[in-house]
């Protein structure tokens, strides 16, 4: 199989839509991810894949810190931004969660301290313990195919 037929397949399942945040040396720096997951309980852990070649990646490693914040379906230009595709009026003021940048009524953020960093392939996994997290009520945004969602 080629990448192309890859990602295709990948596509078909439906996730929701994050940007991942973090900062460094006073620089906030955020990413749309939809490589994201719960993995634990006891202790609270999710996990995050992020590409080796993405600022992210650098970011992640000198903080040892980040945040996750799961859109609402009304923040799918918030999503576009860090995900490169909005350029024009890209800056975004966020709030601060346990020193944390978090963006702005998200349905969750959680605050995460880097628990392990594992290689796999051309990304790093990142598993996060939540030290904290905020929840909203609201309708999440999804990604399929290639596409913005709504839940209803």
């Amino acid at each position: 199989m080629d990448d192309r037929m890859f990602r295709t397949a990948m596509g078909k399942f439906a996730t929701g839509v994050t940007v991942i945040a973090s900062e460094v040396d006073g620089q906030v720096h955020g990413m749309t991810a939809n490589a994201f997951m719960s993995v634990s309980l006891d202790p609270k852990l999710i996990l995050i894949s992020i590409d080796k070649r993405a600022k992210m990646n650098e970011v992640i490693q000198k903080a040892s810190k980040f945040t996750v914040n799961i859109l609402s379906g009304d923040q799918k230009e918030m999503s576009m931004i860090f995900a490169g595709q909005i350029k024009e009026n890209k800056h975004v003021e966020f709030e601060t969660f346990e020193d944390l940048p978090v963006i702005e009524n998200s349905l969750v953020s959680l605050a995460c301290n880097v628990y392990q960093a594992h290689e796999a392939g051309d990304h790093t996994l990142y598993v996060g313990e939540v030290i904290n997290l905020n929840v909203q009520d609201g309708e999440p945004l999804a990604f399929y195919e290639g596409k913005y969602m709504q839940m209803t």
